[in-house]
């Protein structure tokens, strides 16, 4: 094995001679040790490649010294090959271009990095499309489904990407560049006489099925398949030669398609009936139990479904296909949906299996391994039944979905990859699913590679001279055993470098409660697998994830290169120094603390709660960023500037250029921000002057911080709104010289946990009665209905009270649908822009907001994303780019694009904050827009 610890000169030798980048350090080895498998390991460093000259000069280098090369594309892969002890080759960053796109031949020339959905969306306006779709197809690379074979849903229609594949652009590890191809074309020397001297094994020994990705294609060479090189070459994991260049076959996309979703009492009777619907010439033949739905909305009634694809050149035609297959399936219920936003609706619930499956329904982790293998379609319903008494055999679960079309299935089992005891049980699983998938005629793998999962059982589906073949076939090509060594011959034990090996064996001590993980901290960072969601680089919908990362395009600002970074810190082999590490806090430097991830990550990182608790661990006996003590400890200013009525004087000097800048200087606040005039009157003093409401139902209105000092016509409004629906707003509890109550916001997003709590803790003294009383709590500001809601529970785990407050806590629309249910709010009738706060999608819902929205007659639809000023992220010394960009991203141009008369609605006031400072534009709470309503009516009663 080669000693990279001595290995010190490799990173100069490698900057003399390569243009990319050059990453050996902690970051950008720590941002690789691991793909989305179960496997760990620690490279020696990381090249980001401009050409193909930077890939030749790579290994060269690499070869004259013996080190791994190791190529990496989106990092998704499950089975562990995109990970190496050597020299790790990120396509992503340089190589990711479409070179050309030829309509009239159906052909795309593309570089190894480019992201399946920017080919798709190049291809769309001809028509066209890449027939593959993985579920991670928004950032999968062509080079990765290249080295995997990959497939998706539309292999019934489309089949692998070795079928899309033309020729193959590729440079061996000995420097020969060769164009691979059919009839031998770029063949290494010998390739040709060690097929021809085993025609015989080539001809028998490869299962005839559509998913056999297992081993390498050697058939692919055999005459009469046309000696195709290039389709030999798919799947071979990168262990043969370096992709740098691709022509690939794009297929006519039709026009039209229907989606039909057939319901099944269970998933083998399911399984059952996929292989019998191929010949209705269906695009897609996909099932799943319901045991992997989060909720069962918008499905038909079943216990299992076949998500079943038709197209045709109008609507007409791909509904009456859809219907045919209705009609020739035998189910319990079923769907045929043709509206294109429901289909990718019901789509989105199937692609989101691969992080759901993560999780069992308890809550318990379920893990790949054997992720993906296949038999052939019509043995599928016999191999599932097989594979559950297996399962039950070993006091395994799992929860199998995938490309029943196909006969492939995938699959995450509870497996315990903590203990030498479990450990074993994965490997006595391991050997003996082996056997039952060759029983059934199937390939051990059906799309994901071999990798280290699998590749070590290989002689099990092919036998030992085939894969001595294998090893031959290996070494035409790569005679040094440079390329991914320990992949598909001469494999790794699949029960070795097990990324969970590396973790402490007892938890560490935190301050949040992590129920969701039994407050193990270790196991919040295990939730990370690397699917890789958070890497999408738009945001579709409403999704909010990860608006730093599409901010940047850096893999440590992604949700998953921070918890890779996090788990490194929990290792300690590379990043050494814990809390304290650098590496850690600059890579959580720039997360948003959106908690977009909590809801749109499949499997619930909650980044915003580990950079809370990181920073409260980092900077323990530390002194901290000025923002922390000027914006962090906000509430306790504007607190004093209150009582001692001195927000006019504090005003006119920000309004003072010198004075504000020396200001934002010594407080950590970016120069380029103006900083927000604090309000002469708070809303509570207006509150208290104001003559209240005594009938109706009670229901505490939450004075906030930003409501109470920054916003109050926000709080004023809403006190409007609520009496008009006949509700009796009243303020909650305070002490006169003790402060009022707090969610501690601020606190927890720079990680001043000691001082939340605290704060919390006064708050829930104040809201005893209230508690008790069980009277409902309406929070205005998004982000402090969301601590409450979520962080506060979450901090004092250890105190009932505060589970009670945050069960009572409402939004505004709630608290108008749920109090109010008969009251109709005054019709607006206007259209809308603007965005919907991201911890009202993360937390708290909007669903209530729509249907306000719409009695009010307030049209249209409000972007996703996250408006980037986010709390104190946006004002503080250094963000001030980042946080302009994630406007950019959908807020702002939403707003530039809204026709005269809409209502720009922004009910958070970072978002209100953003737009004026940026856009120049005002934003509206909601409460503002119907309280204005009111008025418009009143006058017009008049």
């Amino acid at each position: 094995m080669t000693d990279l610890a001595g290995l010190s000169g490799l990173e100069a030798e490698l900057r003399g001679v390569v243009r990319g980048e050059v990453g050996f350090d902690v970051t950008a080895r720590a941002l690789v040790t691991m793909d989305a498998s179960n496997y760990r390991r620690v490279p020696a460093g990381v090249v980001a490649p401009r050409d193909a000259e930077d890939v030749a000069a790579v290994l060269e280098v690499c070869r004259a010294r013996g080190v791994p090369v190791v190529a990496r594309g989106g990092g998704t892969s499950i089975a562990g090959q995109a990970t190496g002890t050597g020299v790790v080759l990120d396509f992503t960053r340089h190589m990711n271009g479409l070179l050309e796109l030829d309509p009239s031949t159906r052909t795309a020339v593309v570089q190894p990095g480019l992201v399946l959905d920017r080919l798709q969306e190049a291809a769309a306006p001809h028509g066209l499309r890449f027939g593959p779709d993985p579920a991670t197809h928004s950032r999968c690379t062509l080079g990765g489904m290249i080295g995997n074979n990959s497939c998706g849903s539309h292999s019934v229609a489309w089949g692998t990407t070795a079928d899309s594949v033309r020729e193959l652009s590729v440079i061996t590890a000995r420097g020969q560049r060769l164009r691979l191809g059919q009839g031998w074309a770029g063949a290494p020397d010998g390739l040709r006489d060690l097929v021809e001297g085993d025609l015989a094994r080539l001809r028998t020994g490869f299962p005839d099925l559509p998913r056999r990705i297992s081993g390498y294609a050697l058939d692919a060479l055999l005459p009469e398949k046309g000696a195709d090189v290039a389709r030999s070459f798919c799947g071979s994991e990168g262990t043969l030669g370096i992709l740098t260049e691709a022509v690939v076959r794009l297929v006519e996309a039709p026009r039209a398609r229907a989606l039909t979703v057939l319901a099944y009492g269970d998933e083998s009777a399911a399984a059952e009936a996929a292989a019998g619907l191929l010949p209705h010439g269906p695009l897609t033949v996909e099932g799943m139990a319901a045991d992997l739905v989060r909720s069962p909305a918008g499905l038909p009634k079943g216990g299992a479904w076949l998500f079943v694809e038709t197209g045709g050149q109008t609507p007409a035609e791909a509904r009456a296909r859809a219907e045919t297959i209705v009609r020739a399936a035998d189910v319990v219920d079923s769907l045929v949906v043709t509206d294109a936003a429901a289909q990718r609706s019901l789509w989105r619930i199937r692609e989101d299996a691969s992080g759901t499956a993560t999780r069992m329904p308890d809550g318990s982790e379920a893990w790949p391994g054997w992720e993906d293998c296949a038999v052939p379609p019509a043995r599928l319903g016999p191999y599932l039944r097989d594979f559950r008494a297996l399962l039950t055999a070993h006091g395994l679960r799992g929860t199998p979905y995938g490309h029943f079309g196909d006969g492939c299935i995938h699959v995450r089992i509870d497996f315990d990859l903590l203990t030498a005891a479990g450990v074993g049980r994965f490997r006595r699983f391991s050997e003996e699913l082996a056997d039952l998938v060759v029983a059934h005629g199937g390939s051990l793998s059906g799309e994901h590679g071999d990798g280290q999962a699998r590749a070590e059982l290989l002689p099990r589906m092919y036998g030992a001279e085939t894969v001595r073949l294998f090893e031959r076939a290996k070494a035409v090509w790569d005679p040094d055993d440079l390329l991914n060594p320990g992949m598909l011959v001469r494999p790794a034990p699949l029960d070795t470098n097990l990324r969970f090996s590396v973790l402490p064996h007892r938890p560490v001590d935190v301050a949040f409660g992590y129920p969701a993980d039994d407050g193990d901290f270790r196991a919040a960072v295990r939730r990370c697998v690397g699917v890789a969601k958070c890497r999408t680089t738009t945001a579709a919908g409403p999704a909010v994830m990860c608006p730093s990362f599409r901010a940047t395009g850096e893999e440590e600002h992604s949700t998953r290169g921070r918890a890779r970074l996090l788990h490194e810190m929990l290792a300690g082999e590379l990043v050494t120094d814990g809390w304290r590490s650098t590496e850690v806090r600059d890579a959580l430097d720039l997360c948003l603390s959106c908690k977009g991830c909590r809801s749109d990550c499949p499997v619930g990182v909650d980044m915003a709660t580990y950079k809370a608790e990181f920073l409260h661990h980092h900077y323990e006996g530390q002194r901290r960023p000025a923002a922390h003590y000027t914006m962090g400890r906000l509430p306790l200013w504007l607190r004093w500037v209150a009582r001692t009525h001195t927000a006019p004087l504090l005003n006119r000097l920000a309004s003072v250029r010198l004075l504000a800048r020396v200001g934002k200087r010594l407080g950590g606040i970016a120069p380029e921000r103006e900083i927000p005039r604090v309000a002469p009157e708070t809303f509570s003093h207006w509150w208290r002057r104001r003559k209240r409401r005594t009938v109706g139902d009670p229901i505490v209105l939450w004075p906030d911080t930003f409501t109470e000092h920054l916003s109050p016509s926000v709080g004023e409004a809403a006190v409007r709104v609520l009496e008009a629906a006949g509700l009796r707003p009243v303020p909650p509890p305070s002490r006169p010289l003790g402060g009022g109550v707090c969610c501690g916001l601020t606190y927890v997003s720079t990680g001043q946990l000691d001082r939340a709590r605290a704060v919390l803790r006064r708050t829930l003294d104040l809201m005893e009665p209230v508690l008790r009383r069980g009277t409902p709590v309406v929070v205005l500001e998004p982000s402090c209905a969301a601590a409450l809601r979520g962080d506060l529970p979450e901090l004092l785990h250890d105190d009932p009270r505060a589970a009670r407050l945050a069960s009572a806590v409402l939004t505004f629309a709630e608290a108008l649908e749920r109090h109010a249910p008969d009251w109709t709010p005054p019709a607006v009738n206007r259209p809308v822009a603007g965005q919907t706060h991201c911890h009202q999608h993360a937390i708290l819902g909007d669903t209530a907001d729509r249907g306000l929205r719409e009695s009010a007659g307030l049209t249209g639809e409000l972007s996703g994303g996250c408006c980037g000023l986010a709390g104190n992220f946006g004002f503080e010394q250094g963000h001030f780019e980042v946080s302009r960009a994630c406007a950019e991203e959908q807020l702002l141009p939403s707003v530039r694009d809204a026709s005269e008369g809409t209502v720009i609605l922004a009910d958070g006031f970072s978002c209100r904050t953003q737009l004026e400072q940026l856009a120049g534009v005002r934003g509206r709470h909601l409460a503002e827009v119907l309280a204005e309503g009111l008025e418009d009516e009143s006058r017009e009663v008049k």
